[in-house]
């Protein structure tokens, strides 16, 4: 019976860590949609020119400060 809950466990993990792989790098190719330090939404035309964005304009400016 042990075995059973041990494998169940095993697959959970498994594909809550596949979950987070297929977010993670969704995240990594498309940037996010608005800023994480401000808050306020990235210009499309931003994200498109660099998709790994994580920050508007402004708030790069200011980080590379």
């Amino acid at each position: 019976m042990t075995d059973f809950f041990d494998r169940a466990s095993e697959l959970e993990t498994e594909f809550r860590e596949q979950a987070l792989a297929r977010h993670f790098e969704q995240w990594r190719q498309n940037g996010l949609s608005h800023c994480e330090d401000c808050g306020d939404p990235i210009p499309g035309p931003r994200r498109a020119a660099i998709p790994s964005c994580t920050r508007c304009v402004l708030c790069q400016q200011l980080a590379e400060k």
